[in-house]
């Protein structure tokens, strides 16, 4: 496995932008721009470094998921999200970095665990 922070995130996007499109699917979404603007909700850098956050002032990841973050975390980047700023941005790569970690690593129960609780929380 690939354990670059960049290339986690880059991974772990992919992840999540088909969780959510699964997640909408199952809601009986169908026009596309309702879709799009939903999705917004889950994949913005915002939300996931809110999630983040929340996970670890809650100590809701393992000292070894807590490599995989920060692996993304600190990874170097030339590019920053239109609607973040350099913290917010610096966190939702760790957050993807972790998503890509865990799905490459074949850990689809804890990876779903993780996703049902973001989802929980994106929806509050």
């Amino acid at each position: 496995m690939n354990d670059s922070g960049n290339v986690l995130a880059f991974i772990g996007d992919a992840v999540l932008s088909l969780q959510v499109r699964e997640y909408m699917v199952e809601l009986g979404q169908t026009r596309l721009k309702t879709m799009q603007e939903t999705s917004i909700k889950f994949v913005s850098a915002r939300a996931q470094a809110e999630f983040m956050n929340y996970l670890l002032s809650n100590d809701e990841i393992s000292e070894n998921e807590m490599i995989y973050y920060k692996r993304g975390r600190n990874a170097k980047s030339r590019s920053m999200a239109k609607n973040a700023d350099m913290l917010e941005y610096r966190i939702a790569t760790g957050f993807e970095a972790l998503w890509g970690y865990l799905h490459l690593d074949d850990q689809e129960d804890r990876l779903n665990e993780l996703w049902l609780m973001f989802k929980e929380q994106v929806e509050l």
